[in-house]
């Protein structure tokens, strides 16, 4: 009889982290979001879990998904070699549709650590760590050709990007899944403590969605990378990366109220609107 109860008890604890995956993946497919369309193949999606309900915590998500045709809407790079500008002036100063922060920087003397291609034009090259090995986040990215985004993933190679023949090119990470698959993390801090974060996913339809999940914040904990991909997996992404994120994060629409800044910014260490930080470059969505 006891080893019985043993067994159950197994079972019961064991079981758990399978229940709450569940019971998260239902959430997500099941919410009902706040939609608003911001152009013909451009959607906001909107939803504040403040039941903590997803991933036993509060948490506040905000995504655009983009029809990837070409026909109406495209994607474009926004970037500065040296100068830290807002997501928000980025967007503007593009006359973009909307635009989310792009890849990491150097926040003292401005501009990306990562490599950085824009219209044919290098704007930044890969800054190598002191043994000569490049960092998780210059080791897959983004290529814009012709207005149409795909994911990208290091061949191994010392010059795998400056052979890589679209126009733009912003490298970034760490790649979470491709093509389904999903990519091995390991348990340093940044993938496993909970952090606002930034993410691209593709759906096999095409669609692209371009997210942001606030944290540091009893509003909204943030997620750990490994929570991302499930929730890009439960948007029904096949394939996803992570961007910068922390008090970069910021989702910004043009037209929208709070002088488009979607999401909440943390650089203020308040929950409001006003926190972005100034970031090298974004990902810019435009009218074609």
């Amino acid at each position: 009889m006891f080893n019985k109860i043993l067994f159950a008890v197994a079972l019961f604890v064991y079981g758990l982290p399978a229940f709450s995956q569940n019971t998260d993946s239902l959430t997500v497919v099941k919410t009902r979001w706040q939609k608003t369309r911001v152009a013909r193949q451009v959607r906001l999606f909107q939803h504040h879990f403040n039941q903590q309900n997803l991933f036993g915590a509060n948490q506040n998500i905000s995504f655009l998904e983009i029809n990837d045709t070409g026909r109406k809407a495209v994607f474009a790079l926004g970037a500065e070699e040296k100068q830290l500008i807002t997501t928000s002036d980025f967007g503007l100063r593009d006359t973009a549709l909307a635009a989310i922060n792009g890849n990491f920087f150097d926040v003292k003397n401005g501009g990306s650590v990562d490599f950085v291609r824009v219209q044919g034009k290098i704007i930044n090259t890969n800054r190598l760590g002191a043994n000569g090995e490049r960092a998780r986040h210059q080791q897959a990215g983004i290529a814009i050709e012709n207005g149409k985004l795909k994911l990208i993933k290091w061949d191994g190679s010392g010059d795998w990007e400056s052979r890589l023949t679209a126009s733009d090119v912003l490298l970034n990470g760490p790649l979470l899944t491709l093509n389904g698959v999903d990519e091995s993390l390991d348990t340093a801090a940044f993938n496993r403590l909970r952090h606002p974060r930034t993410c691209l996913g593709i759906k096999p339809n095409g669609h692209v969605i371009l997210l942001t999940i606030d944290g540091r914040n009893t509003e909204s904990a943030g997620a750990s990378l490994f929570e991302l991909t499930k929730l890009m997996r439960w948007l029904g992404c096949t394939s996803a990366i992570n961007f910068d994120g922390g008090g970069s994060t910021t989702l910004w629409v043009n037209g929208m109220a709070n002088n488009g800044v979607i999401n909440y910014p943390t650089d203020n260490k308040k929950w409001d609107h006003e926190g972005q930080r100034k970031v090298a470059n974004v990902i810019l969505v435009k009218k074609k």
